[in-house]
């Protein structure tokens, strides 16, 4: 099923994409006139949360892959410290203490 979402965000996010719903909103609002008003709210609907789960889904792998690369140059480094990897699948509360922390340090470091 992933794999399935992944491909529709993946299509639905590029042009081809963006046409086709463009032409079944055409088609949804020339199809008025005939009484199907209940059929194009219906059509019109699914296709903003289809529109609206692209975004989170591109949403999702671009902040996964960002997150990576941060790991990748997290770990590169010598000097750097490791826990802050994979931060970003903890608690809110643990997040919020880690940020705090290291602000603290870079405020404590501009100083010295």
């Amino acid at each position: 099923m992933n794999q399935f979402l992944f491909r529709m965000a993946d299509f639905l996010s590029r042009p081809p994409g963006f046409y086709f719903i463009i032409v079944a909103m055409i088609v949804s609002t020339a199809l008025v006139p005939f009484g199907l008003t209940n059929v194009i709210t219906y059509a019109l609907s699914v296709a903003a949360i289809v529109i609206t789960s692209v975004v989170l889904i591109q949403g999702y792998r671009d902040t996964a892959a960002i997150h990576a690369k941060l790991d990748e140059i997290i770990v590169s480094m010598r000097e750097t410290r490791n826990e802050v990897v994979g931060l970003e699948r903890e608690q809110p509360e643990r997040i919020a203490a880690a940020v705090e922390r290291l602000e603290a340090e870079a405020v404590n470091q501009t100083r010295a």
